[in-house]
């Protein structure tokens, strides 16, 4: 199983990565992000992107997302 982190200075955005198979997702505190130990346990980080002034999410916001791409990466074959 992968563990897969989201880090908004990863260079990695969420949906050039691979998210099918067993993962674990870790989504970090709203405005602090995962802390350094927890960043550097994780398999993959991936930054989800960000289209006009918004600067971050809601931690459910996006674990919604992260879960909605798996899902779609999952159903597309």
């Amino acid at each position: 199983m992968r563990v897969v982190g989201t880090d908004g200075a990863s260079a990695q955005p969420l949906y050039g990565a691979d998210l099918r198979g067993p993962l674990a997702l870790v989504i970090g505190a709203e405005g602090e992000g995962m802390r350094r130990l927890t960043r550097e346990t994780c398999d993959l980080l991936v930054a989800i992107p960000m289209g006009g002034s918004v600067m971050s999410l809601n931690a459910s916001v996006a674990a919604a997302v992260c879960l909605f791409e798996a899902v779609r990466q999952r159903s597309a074959g």
